[in-house]
């Protein structure tokens, strides 16, 4: 049987096999999109936290209550005044 004058064959589907494909492929696209993204993030917040090292004054601690303090002294052996 020829299959070249047979009318119900469609060559059309072994035509690409062998093309080379032509375009940028959709999951490519996406993948350099979101670790575009990712990357100008990370970035960014390096570039922001280098910043705010700079120009921030330091936080202020805590005060340290009474209590505490006189726990400390007497931990280090020196007499609280008024004891």
């Amino acid at each position: 049987m020829d299959f070249e004058a047979d009318p119900s064959f469609d060559q059309s589907q072994f035509m690409d096999k062998n093309a080379e494909a032509t375009g940028f492929n959709p999951g490519l696209i996406v993948l350099l999109v979101v670790g575009g993204l990712l990357i100008t993030f990370l970035v960014g917040n390096y570039v922001l936290y280098m910043y705010a090292q700079k120009t921030l004054p330091p936080r202020k601690k805590k005060p340290v209550s009474k209590k505490k303090l006189k726990r400390e002294k007497l931990k280090q052996g020196v007499a609280v005044p008024g004891e």
